[in-house]
This record gives structure tokens, C-alpha cells and sequence, in this order.
């Protein structure tokens, strides 16, 4: 399976870090073709300029200067997303690799008045998001999980319709003992060891227009 691994953190010695280097080894040895983009290790610039935005309806104008992010999109057969959850949410490095990449005409058609956004990226069969929380799981629960939201809900809807998704998050990142970080990366080794076998990961249809 082609996997994209999108990584999205400052720090080279993080706890992301770690769980990247477990996650790129794994797929490796289970035979999987992986390529890594490093948002921050690349320079990724994620603001979208006001001439970006006024030609957001030109699919050929829009994708000119992410093309290459655009073309590891239409290589990749699964993603994985590996980032720290900040303030509930996704590094505005990455909500910025989102809105710049992920383009109508790319990644979707635009809704009409007759019909919703159709998906564009219909390849894209698998979908994992890794992630790490300073919150607990009910206090992000009470905050509606957004960052987990915007890639399981949103991005997933411009995948297959049939894609099927994984979530894993070490909570509590702050306070867990070295023991407890080590029990995570093995989750993590587990868990993508399964990545090619469909009853690993939820799948289900995107919700009707």
C-alpha cells in the first residue's frame, strides 16, 4: 500500500518524533511504500494569501504553488496524520497544509444548488490520525474533539466513501511516565503492523448530502 505519513511538529526531539520513527519503521517492515512529508522540517508556508483566496475557484491557478503537496496526494492510497493537539485543535501548520492544499477542483467539487461537495480523492481508501493531548479524554470530549474532527470528518470526506478510518492519541502527554510513553509506541507498532487489514479500522460511508 502507498501510505503518506503527513507530520506536523516543530521540536525534532518530541514525543511526535518518536512516534513518527515507530510509525515509519512499522510500515516498512510490513512492506508498505511510504513517503513523509515534514511540514515543518520543509518549511511549509500555511497562510493563504489574499491572491490565493481571490482565485480559490481557478483549480489550475490554486494548485500552482502546492503542486507537489498536491501530487503526494494523488500517490498516496492511505494516510497517516502524526501531530501534537494544541488548544483542542490541529498546529495551524497543518489546518494551513488543509486549506492550501485540498483545493475545489482538487480535492472536491464545489457544492451547487442542486448538490452537496463531491469527493475527488476517491483513492484514498485508509485514513489514521495519531495524535498527542495535554488534555484528558473527557476534557477534550467536553471541547468536541475538534482536531479530530476536521481530519475524520472533513478530510475524510473527500476520500473513498467507503474509507475507513483509526484514531490513537496519548493523552494526558504532560504527565505520563516514560513506562506509559513506551506502552503508547507499541499501540502505535500495532496498530499500523494491521494497517492493510480493512477490519482494523472503522469504515463506514460519508454521511448523504
Amino acid at each position: 500500500m502507498r501510505v503518506l505519513v503527513v507530520y506536523c511538529h516543530p521540536c525534532a526531539d518530541s514525543f511526535n518524533a518518536a512516534v513518527r520513527d515507530t510509525a515509519l519503521e512499522t510500515l516498512a517492515e510490513n512492506g508498505h511504500e511510504v513517503h513523509m512529508l515534514d511540514l515543518y522540517g520543509m518549511g511549509f508556508d500555511p497562510v493563504m494569501h489574499g491572491d490565493e483566496w481571490r482565485r480559490y475557484g481557478d483549480k489550475e491557478a490554486n494548485l500552482e504553488p502546492v503542486y507537489d503537496r498536491a501530487r503526494e496526494l494523488l500517490w498516496a492510497q492511505a494516510v497517516v496524520f502524526i501531530y501534537p493537539t494544541w488548544w483542542y485543535g490541529l498546529p495551524a501548520m497543518l489546518k494551513g497544509w488543509l486549506e492550501r492544499v485540498l483545493v475545489p477542483g482538487f480535492a472536491f467539487e464545489m457544492p451547487t444548488a442542486t448538490r452537496g461537495p463531491r469527493p475527488k480523492l476517491r483513492h484514498i481508501r485508509k485514513v489514521l490520525v495519531m495524535t498527542t493531548c495535554g488534555a484528558t479524554p473527557f476534557m477534550s470530549w467536553i471541547m468536541g474533539q475538534p482536531g479530530r474532527r476536521t481530519l475524520l470528518r472533513g478530510f475524510r470526506s473527500v476520500c473513498h466513501p467507503l474509507c475507513a478510518t483509526k484514531f490513537l492519541a496519548l493523552y494526558r502527554m504532560d504527565s505520563v511516565s516514560p513506562a506509559q510513553r513506551q506502552t503508547h509506541l507499541q499501540r502505535v507498532r500495532k496498530t499500523l503492523a494491521t494497517l492493510g487489514r480493512a477490519r482494523s479500522f472503522q469504515s463506514h460511508t460519508v454521511p448523504a448530502d
